[in-house]
């Protein structure tokens, strides 16, 4: 026996897709979405499509953006000696919430993750590379999340950077272990990133 309506069905499925979203909160969402007008609903709906559409890679540091480069790749005011290397385009707005860094960003999209079928291929470490070959790079921060998988992808990269003679260092561990940057706080995560030490 059916409960609900097809779309309504079809729409509880498909925001039950969307990581953290189980069941019961996608028919939460649902409802919500449903006792609203048909006007926000349409604004949500081409937001999404809008995004999807217009956003894209930067073709330097492989953040979101929707000019290429992105805005802070083209920052007069960013210290380009330095350079934080970052999992996933969100870590670079909780780096940008502490305000303590000033240096630009490389987006690796994901970490090394055998057990996932993730290897070092699979990530933008030939872009990171790249940059560090024809850049004049003093020091590379590696933010990756302090999980295991951040870990892994953390040593990896010391090993491949350091006979570049690039001073490589992680941000220190004032973050929870198996914890993801994104709900750090920015207190928590502006004294990681002061504390950070050589690998």
């Amino acid at each position: 026996m059916r409960y609900f309506a097809r779309p309504l069905s079809r729409l509880m499925s498909q925001l039950a897709k969307l990581p953290g979203i189980g069941p019961k909160t996608a028919q939460r969402l649902t409802f919500y979405i449903m006792g609203g007008s048909l006007e926000s609903a349409r604004e949500l709906a081409n937001a999404i499509i809008e995004a999807r559409e217009k956003i894209r890679y930067c073709s330097v540091c492989c953040n979101y953006t929707e000019e290429d480069p992105c805005p802070i790749c083209q920052a007069p005011e960013r210290d380009r000696s330095l350079l934080c290397v970052v999992e996933n385009p969100r870590d670079i707005l909780a780096m940008e919430k502490t305000g303590e860094f000033k240096g630009i960003y490389h987006v690796l999209h994901g970490s090394i993750s055998p057990i996932d079928g993730i290897g070092p291929d699979n990530l933008r470490i030939k872009e990171l590379l790249e940059r560090l070959k024809k850049d004049n790079f003093q020091e590379i921060i590696v933010a990756t999340d302090p999980n295991v998988e951040g870990e892994a992808t953390a040593l990896y990269l010391a090993r491949i950077i350091k006979p570049l003679g690039i001073r490589i260092s992680r941000i220190a561990h004032g973050l929870p272990v198996g914890g993801d940057l994104e709900y750090a706080d920015e207190v928590t995560l502006g004294k990681a990133l002061q504390g950070r030490k050589e690998l």
